[in-house]
């Protein structure tokens, strides 16, 4: 079944973005990634699929995330060029602990680590490496005394961290998990029952491949010292893991670096937007009534009715993305204009009501159901300054040669 799914990608291969066919890899770890070499793994499997790794490491047995933030030498190595991916590894346990203990001893240091990359070149990806769960699990808290639970635990943890600082993962623990699930005979520990057996290491790397090149890693001809049928399980479920999920994973393409979001809620005629964009330090907003902003969160007071096409420009060094959601105002009563009768907003207050008939008089009538004034328009296009009013609804008493129109202006 695992070949036949990754057959499947390989048709439709063309569903996945593989322009980039060289990438800067810089992991900042700890014995999980200096045994067996995993790097240079990555290095010999990529290169087999015709891509091309270039990468450093700075790794200390049992480094912390706190441990890496204190190192200068992992800010040497991190200034030392602008990487295209920075993996962050933590010490085995620490992510899969208590969440106040992780939100205090782990994240605060993962944030500090990103803004570092970011600030070296903000087009970075920040990469975590989800570690996996003991063979046995560790017995000196119950929700981890088991593979499953500390394997899910730091799963969740992982996740978060990227999250919070819209980094991204590598999902070694859940390709772990599918091997163990699917083929409990290939031993992916050491004798220790944590560190990975080459094999191990072989899935991590087949895993990061799919991670950084957004590719199956099914077919690679470098195997190391595995025989060609474990390694071929080895790629196959690092590639359904990686590229089944790569939402889940925030696994964005390198050349799609900034990602425009954003959610909406309206009130009224008013519309309050929360930027929800990815790597994004520029914004700029039409919300398609003629009127702009450039705030990052900003709010809009509509005047008439109406869908409109709200836009977002995200921008940043690395690249731009727009999104485009339409929002419906509709609020009874208000702005329900006469047949053929037009009402355009230009901001400020400052509106035009364009009659499709002749005009004998004008009255504005304030929230309040006060008369402001009267006039005598001269054209059938009426200026209405509404300035220095408060925000309100406003009638607008129009005198006609059929009738009185009737026309509501929410300020």
């Amino acid at each position: 079944m695992i070949r036949l799914n990754i057959l499947f990608l390989a048709l439709f291969g063309s569903l996945f973005s593989y322009a980039q066919d060289s990438a800067s890899v810089l992991f900042v770890g700890n014995s999980y990634t200096y045994y067996n070499t995993l790097p240079d793994i990555l290095v010999d499997l990529a290169a087999s699929l015709g891509d091309v790794v270039s990468q450093d490491s700075q790794t200390g047995g049992g480094a912390t995330f706190q441990g890496h933030a204190g190192n200068a030498a992992v800010y040497t190595k991190i200034n030392s060029e602008p990487w295209d991916f920075v993996v962050l590894q933590g010490q085995s346990q620490e992510p899969s602990f208590p969440e106040a203990q992780v939100d205090t001893e782990t994240i605060p240091y993962a944030k500090q680590l990103s803004d570092s990359i970011y600030a070296n070149r903000f087009c970075s990806e920040v990469l975590f490496f989800m570690t996996w769960g003991r063979e046995n699990g560790d017995p000196q808290w119950i929700p981890i005394s088991t593979f499953e639970g500390m394997n899910n635990r730091l799963r969740d943890a992982y996740l978060r961290m990227s999250d919070t600082v819209q980094g991204a993962v590598s999902p070694v623990g859940v390709a772990w998990k599918r091997v163990r699930d699917n083929h409990p005979s290939i031993q992916l520990y050491s004798g220790d029952g944590s560190h990975p057996s080459y094999a191990g290491s072989y899935l991590a790397a087949c895993t990061f491949y799919s991670s950084v090149f957004r590719k199956p890693a099914s077919g690679a001809t470098f195997v190391g010292s595995l025989d060609p049928v474990t390694a071929a399980i080895l790629q196959d479920a690092a590639t359904f893991v990686v590229l089944d999920s790569l939402e889940q994973w925030n696994l964005r393409p390198i050349s799609e670096h900034t990602q425009a979001g954003f959610s909406q809620v309206v009130t009224g005629s008013t519309l309050d937007l929360t930027n929800t964009s990815t790597k994004a330090n520029g914004y700029s907003w039409d919300f398609g009534d003629g009127n702009s902003s450039t705030d990052e969160n900003p709010s809009h007071t509509y005047a008439s009715n109406g869908t409109y096409s709200v836009s977002l420009v995200a921008s940043s060094s690395c690249d731009t993305d727009t999104l485009v959601q339409s929002v419906t105002i509709s609020i009874a009563g208000m702005n329900e204009l006469p047949e053929g009768y037009k009402l355009q907003s230009f901001g400020n207050g400052h509106y035009t009501i364009i009659a499709s008939e002749r005009v004998l008089s004008m009255t504005l009538i304030d929230p309040m159901g006060r008369k402001l004034e009267t006039k005598l328009p001269t054209s059938n296009s009426i200026e209405l300054n509404l300035e220095r009013q408060p925000d309100g609804l406003f009638l607008i008493l129009l005198e006609t040669e059929v009738g009185i129109r009737t026309i509501r202006v929410l300020r």
